[in-house]
């Protein structure tokens, strides 16, 4: 019998290998630090945009390509961006198919139509799938979040949510969710056992 809690998890960077500020730092022709390059993507409108479903990825190449002041052209970018999500960290579906048999294990990611096509089998490894593109809604926004609580008709103190970002962490436990920092795949499984979600 599951313990009527929830987890959700972000993906890249938690259980896929997500390569994609390497990837950016590559195309910048300027230097940025960490916290400088995710600040930006997570308030970039094109990036928004996109991973909101808004715009087609041509559109957000092009977008994306001026805002950052990229020096090549929207199909190169395209195809680099499409290899930034490397794959599912080895032991990654185990962990999930084995939290499933205790709790509703879903995903809560920003994410966007050609990253998400890489990735089929992620439809049926969770029992739930909140992602930007087919939400709407994309984090730190506390719809995001909100719009989880709604669907899935759980009080927040019920949800935990695991991300490697920290203002998504921060907009979590603004709404009353359980939310928990992991920087790597590797913490993940010990985080679980410290919140007492994995035996």
């Amino acid at each position: 019998m599951r313990s009527g809690r929830v987890i959700l998890f972000d993906l890249g960077g938690v259980l896929i290998e997500n390569t994609g500020e390497k990837g950016l730092r590559t195309l910048l022709p300027y230097e940025l630090s960490r916290q400088d390059i995710w600040s930006r993507w997570l308030a970039s409108n094109a990036v928004r945009r996109f991973e909101r479903g808004l715009i087609s990825p041509e559109i957000f190449a092009a977008q994306f390509i001026e805002e950052w002041r990229l020096e090549l052209g929207p199909s190169e970018f395209i195809e680099a961006f499409a290899t930034w999500p490397r794959g599912l960290f080895d032991g990654a579906k185990t962990l999930v198919r084995n939290l499933r048999t205790q709790h509703h294990v879903g995903c809560l990611s920003n994410t966007n139509p050609v990253h998400w096509a890489r990735f089929p089998d992620l439809r049926e490894l969770f029992d739930s799938n909140f992602v930007s593109h087919l939400t709407g809604f994309v984090k730190p926004d506390p719809e995001a979040y909100e719009h989880v609580l709604r669907e899935l008709d759980v009080q927040a103190d019920a949800v935990y949510f695991f991300d490697d970002l920290l203002q998504n962490i921060d907009a979590a436990r603004a709404v009353g969710i359980n939310a928990v920092h992991v920087r790597a795949f590797a913490e993940v499984e010990p985080a679980l056992r410290a919140e007492g979600l994995y035996t």
